[in-house]
């Protein structure tokens, strides 16, 4: 599975940004396809996560409400839709992909990972 992540760019404090993650190369394999950041200094921590079939979601805390994760799995695409963005969402925003585990939901087991796109969000 081949990721890559999009959408990414300079927004200011309260607007709104969409993601875009497209999956190619052998995507019937794709258990759940997760979003995560890493802030300058910080380590690489989970934002959301989408189940391929069912489209079950899960969020951290510290973007529910805010965030909305969706699929087209026609596109082969995962979505995060940020909205009422924050300075402390500035990150480089990562997809990755899981073909299975029980822990998916909680950003663990994902071996297959796109290239990052910059979110920088102004005060």
């Amino acid at each position: 599975v081949q990721l890559q992540a999009s959408g990414g760019g300079l927004e200011q404090a309260g607007g709104s940004l969409r993601l875009s993650c497209a999956a190619s190369g052998y995507t019937f394999s794709t258990y759940a396809v997760g979003w995560f950041r890493q802030a300058p200094g910080e380590e690489r921590e989970f934002v959301a996560a989408i189940s391929w079939i069912g489209g079950t979601t899960y969020y951290a805390d510290s973007v529910k409400g805010r965030v909305t994760i969706s699929r087209d799995t026609a596109k082969n695409t995962v979505y995060l839709q940020m909205n009422s963005l924050k300075p402390e969402d500035t990150a480089v925003y990562y997809c990755a992909a899981t073909t299975g585990g029980s822990n998916w939901y909680k950003g663990l087991g994902y071996g297959y990972w796109g290239q990052g796109t910059q979110v920088t969000v102004s005060s």
